[in-house]
């Protein structure tokens, strides 16, 4: 019999997991930065991505519209003829519709920003590029535990599975949604349209504070849903992924846990990969078009 002080240690499922979906820990930064008021500015492996994707973003997109607007005749080839069928899609599709024709031009910019970025953003988490770089460093570089690139390996790889990002991004929706109001009525006016007009008083009492808690669940709602699906996902593979070891250590053999692999793991994580490739598509679409949807709501006000 083991001893009552001694431990044994197996495979953790859990802490892998949550290892992986969540940000690196403030013991794990990748660059360690002074608190300010409070608040650690340290840059974390999220922090690291959306960096990543910004600047990516921005050059490609920069590159390719400047050098088709130096063309002689104009005639989009290659990615910039899918980026020019993406941008009329968006524009013509999810902005015209909602917020109408004298605004188009106004939000098409901030809409198709949320696109690119999000979808980016979603496609760089199903990327192992991460696992790979442990790889090699365990393998073959043996750096130091403390090392920069130990530091990268902290912590999961999808910022747009981090509440933090989708919350800022769903703050900017609800930004423009009054800033749309406002343009478009004026300050005052705008507000006043959150409840409709000619209604008894004592129907305000109730109407007022339901409207304005209507206005928080908006972004509330595009908080959560992006978030939970993108993590979801990298939760489902990885618990997937688990059963090869969880088997490995209840047979106490390695044949069982890569035939469990193989028969069970294997398909079940490409099927779950497939998913999450059609996931991430959905889940920039459904952001890009309830924010164009909320913005319209408050340029056309319908009661």
């Amino acid at each position: 019999m083991p001893d009552e002080g001694s431990e044994s240690v197996g495979f953790n499922p859990g802490e892998v997991i949550i290892e992986h979906v969540s940000n690196s820990s403030i013991d794990h930064p990748i660059f360690e930065l002074p608190t300010v008021l409070g608040i650690n500015f340290s840059v974390t492996k999220h922090v690291l991505m959306l960096w990543i994707v910004a600047v990516l973003l921005f050059v490609l997109i920069t590159w390719s519209t400047r050098k088709y607007l130096k063309q002689d005749r104009p005639i989009p080839t290659g990615f910039m003829n899918a980026l020019e069928a993406v941008v009329q899609f968006i524009r013509d599709s999810i902005v015209l519709p909602n917020v109408g024709k004298k605004f188009v031009n106004t939000w098409t910019p901030l809409i198709l920003t949320f696109f690119f970025f999000i979808v980016t953003a979603n496609a760089f988490g199903l990327i192992p590029m991460f696992e790979v770089l442990g790889v090699v460093d365990r393998f073959i570089l043996h750096t130091d535990p403390e090392s920069i690139l130990n530091r990268v390996l902290h912590g999961g790889a999808t910022a747009t599975g981090n509440y933090n990002v989708t919350a800022a991004l769903a703050l900017i929706t609800f930004l423009a949604i009054i800033v749309a109001g406002t343009k478009a009525h004026g300050f005052i006016q705008h507000w006043k349209n959150v409840v409709p007009s000619g209604l008894a008083w004592p129907v305000y009492i109730m109407l007022i504070p339901i409207e304005l808690m209507g206005m928080l669940v908006k972004p509330f709602a595009l908080t959560m849903r992006l978030a939970a699906n993108m993590m979801g996902g990298h939760i489902a593979i990885l618990a997937i992924l688990s059963f090869v070891f969880i088997f490995s250590e209840m047979f106490q053999s390695v044949l069982a846990g890569v035939g469990v692999g193989l028969v069970v793991s294997l398909p079940l994580v490409v099927g779950v990969s497939a998913l999450e490739i059609i996931i991430v598509l959905v889940q920039a679409y459904v952001f890009t078009l309830l924010t164009a949807v909320f913005i319209g709501m408050a340029i056309n006000v319908h009661h």
